[in-house]
């Protein structure tokens, strides 16, 4: 019999976006759209050379409630402006931030083998999502890419009230899914808000290191979707 890691386990916790959602490929097919509707002054490559990280770190503050939701979508694009040396007012910031969000569920590129684990993963677990995305932006991208019915519970940071890595979204998740934490495991890309919040109430992880960064730690990684069916 071929030992498994995670033997004991019967459901499983997912992120969404970065994790099974190609966060980074839709999001730039969101800005095209909406840039080229604008006819802004510069191109989505130009925007995103900034964007990107900029929005990277505002998430990551937004984790930490460092900022507010109004803070982080307004600032990001506010600080990419100044870098792209546009003079762009408050009007033109909130009207790229709102047609963004309106058409970001459009575009529902999966990473690659994510159907393949899921399908995989369905008939031996409960499957889960736990995700800081907004709620209604977070419904449709799992409605909109075709994964929604793979998950028993969604919860995400309106419903809980916190953010990962906040130890209250992943107490909420285990409630909701009535289930104990010493049966879970959460799988997710970001080493603060998915692992260090779920180590922090007991649960076991995998990290989903896409990008193979180099990490002085033991804990169980992927560096591909599927290769969690070795795992699991």
């Amino acid at each position: 019999m071929i030992f498994k890691p995670f033997d004991n386990k019967t459901d499983i916790f997912f992120d969404l976006d970065h994790t099974l959602w190609d966060f980074e490929k839709n999001s730039a097919l969101a800005f095209e759209r909406v840039i080229d509707e604008m006819k802004m002054p510069f191109s989505v490559a130009d925007f995103l050379s900034h964007y990107v990280v900029i929005n990277e770190e505002y998430w990551h503050k937004y984790s930490l409630n460092l900022i507010s939701h109004d803070e982080l979508r307004v600032g990001r694009i506010r600080d990419t402006f100044q870098y792209l040396k546009y003079e762009g007012n408050t009007e033109e910031i909130l009207q790229i931030g709102e047609s963004y969000l309106k058409y970001l569920p459009d575009y529902n590129y999966l990473f690659d083998d994510a159907l393949e684990l899921l399908d995989y993963l369905q008939d031996k677990y409960r499957l889960h999502i736990i995700t800081n995305g907004f709620d209604e932006v977070q419904r449709q991208k799992l409605i909109n890419s075709g994964i929604s019915h793979y998950f028993i519970t969604v919860t995400n940071s309106e419903l809980a009230g916190v953010k990962k890595p906040d130890a209250g979204i992943f107490t909420y998740a285990l409630n909701q899914a009535k289930v104990s934490v010493g049966n879970s495991v959460m799988i997710g890309d970001n080493l603060l808000a998915d692992i260090k919040g779920a180590q922090n109430v007991g649960m076991d992880v995998i990290y989903y290191n896409e990008h193979n960064k180099n990490i002085t730690s033991d804990l169980v990684q992927v560096n591909k979707l599927i290769d969690i069916k070795g795992l699991l």
